[in-house]
């Protein structure tokens, strides 16, 4: 009997938007960041990114201020409740709509 010989390939997977595509249409709750009490924009620092590391989509940026790709975000809440400083706050996706009318 013959060997088998499997291929071995080295994964590059690398978190990102949705693999899915565009998931933040379901979104019932957007996070949003108040950059007064956020430690890197008040700051001007590269310090904290809690949400940016906790985040399960990797939809926010590491820069200063963080940004949210809404188009991706979920609503999961874990970026606020990670926030040490308090500074995402989770707003009820209506009032958005409210504001686009």
């Amino acid at each position: 009997m013959g060997r088998l010989t499997f291929a071995r390939k080295k994964s590059h997977s690398e978190p990102g938007p949705g693999d899915a595509g565009k998931t933040g249409s379901w979104r019932v709750l957007r996070p949003v960041i108040d950059v007064t009490a956020c430690i890197p924009a008040k700051t001007k620092k590269m310090a904290c990114f809690n949400c940016w590391l906790y985040c399960p989509d990797g939809i926010i940026t590491r820069t200063i201020p963080p940004i949210i790709d809404y188009d991706y975000c979920k609503g999961c809440e874990i970026c606020a409740e990670e926030c040490p400083a308090g500074a995402i706050r989770m707003v009820e996706e209506t009032e958005f709509i409210k504001k686009e009318q």
